[in-house]
């Protein structure tokens, strides 16, 4: 039987920020509900998910948010390039940030997501979902991609 070839994979990460500070999930504790190839139960991340075939950066990040917390992205930057990979997956993750959205956030997946907090980024909470916390290293050294080795 031929081992099927593993293939990297595209995502979103958003950083939604509102008075200085960025909205973060909790993921479900079980890995069954947690959702992530990358295996993240039981941290906190950024709203986020796998793109679509055929979706822009843009389309992508504005489906998964509404769906993960209800909230309408209106203008919204590609600020980030991850290369994020584990024993289980590797996924190119693109960064996004919004300051420019409709709504409060609400708890639309509890399967995967069990609460939205917003959170400062001088106290976030942890454990944090590892491409979540390479975005917000990102954003605080200012820089769009960052080599591993730098990490």
């Amino acid at each position: 039987m031929e081992q099927e070839k593993k293939k990297v994979g595209g995502g979103v990460g958003i950083m939604i920020m509102k008075n200085g500070k960025i909205l973060l999930g909790k993921r479900h504790d079980d890995p069954e509900k947690a959702s992530s190839a990358l295996r993240g139960e039981g941290t906190w991340t950024m709203p986020g998910g796998k793109l679509d075939f055929g979706e822009s950066f843009e389309d992508g990040a504005r489906r998964e948010v509404f769906e993960e917390t209800g909230l309408k992205l209106n203008t919204i930057k590609v600020t980030s390039l991850n290369n994020n990979k584990n024993e289980h997956a590797h996924y190119i993750t693109i960064g996004l940030f919004c300051d420019d959205f409709e709504g409060e956030p609400q708890v639309l997946e509890p399967d995967e997501i069990t609460e939205w907090q917003w959170f400062s980024l001088d106290n976030l909470p942890s454990p944090m979902y590892f491409p979540s916390a390479r975005m917000i290293e990102n954003y605080k050294r200012k820089e769009f991609y960052i080599p591993e080795s730098d990490k």
